[in-house]
């Protein structure tokens, strides 16, 4: 039924008329933010179903008024029942944004704490302390980046040199992403750049490991450089894709639940996955094959650690 966002007043006092509850909130099985008109939010639900005739025989019998919605003994929403709701399946509509929609939504979904609350103890949390949080937070990760290219430089030597370029590239690349998309650098987000790190880095290792076997093997480094891309690519590929799909879902659930330190995290994961598909299989591939045409002394096997 649709419904207004703000419910007026009944000629009947509350202190005088005691109402009864139709139903709880372990009634309902869904409930999700819907668009209503234009410009406006709505909240959909549907009920399980015991209550559905519960539900549709009261509707019925009760078009018209007000039917309210009550947590911890405080009347949260008041819609109007403007027909009868015989499947379950109803909508409250009104002059809603999407945060006082969701907000209601998260309220009828998750209802009332189990137990009642008890201040034990009140703190203030300054701006400061998460600014704080936040640049200790990218040092670590810069720390992370540097061991990460001393790591790839010492075990790989040319490739490793060539890939810690193509890593300054994804870096550089993957912050201008964040800034034009925009993405808020939070806790959860410097985490999630930090990990697509080790997955880029994860992407160089597959191929260079399989560039050493291509080159036991006799191949000539050129024919070697793409074999190795070649056959590497379907363990990259198949384990990017699994993450990608983790972060779509990871990004979705906090959409649904308003979890915003989840959306962070998968965003700048996400992102840093694309980033690193193109950094790792185009341009350390394309650097490689430069550097090998135009400096003919980096094509001695010492380069390539075999």
């Amino acid at each position: 039924p649709a419904a207004t966002a703000a419910a007026g007043a009944t000629a009947t006092p509350g202190a005088v008329q005691t109402y009864k509850a139709i139903m709880t909130g372990n009634g309902l099985a869904t409930v999700n933010v819907t668009t209503g008109t234009i410009g406006s939010y709505a909240i959909s639900f549907t009920l399980k179903d015991a209550e559905t005739k519960i539900f549709a025989d009261f509707t019925s019998k009760n078009v018209g008024k007000y039917l309210c919605i009550v947590l911890d003994n405080k009347v949260i929403s008041c819609p109007t029942i403007d027909s009868t709701i015989p499947n379950g399946k109803g909508e409250i509509s009104g002059n809603f944004t999407y945060e006082t929609a969701n907000n209601l939504a998260v309220q009828l979904r998750y209802g009332a704490l189990p137990v009642p609350l008890k201040v034990v103890e009140t703190r203030s949390v300054g701006a400061t302390l998460g600014a704080d949080s936040v640049s200790k937070s990218i040092r670590a990760g810069l720390i992370g980046l540097a061991m990460v290219v001393i790591l790839m430089l010492v075990n790989y030597r040319l490739p490793g040199l060539i890939a810690d370029v193509a890593l300054v590239m994804y870096t550089m690349t993957t912050f201008a992403l964040y800034k034009f998309i925009p993405v808020t650098l939070t806790l959860p987000g410097i985490a999630g750049f930090v990990l697509s790190i080790g997955v880029a880095v994860d992407a160089n290792i597959l191929i260079f490991e399989r560039l050493k076997e291509e080159m036991r093997a006799g191949y000539g480094l050129h024919q070697a450089i793409d074999l190795a891309w070649k056959r590497a690519w379907p363990s990259i590929r198949d384990s990017n894709i699994s993450t990608l799909i983790t972060c779509v879902i990871l990004f979705w659930y906090g959409s649904q639940f308003g979890a915003t330190i989840v959306m962070g995290f998968s965003l700048t994961l996400g992102l840093g996955v694309l980033v690193s598909l193109f950094t790792a299989i185009v341009a350390t591939r394309t650097f490689l094959h430069l550097v090998l045409d135009n400096l003919k002394f980096a094509e001695h096997p010492r380069w390539f650690a075999k």
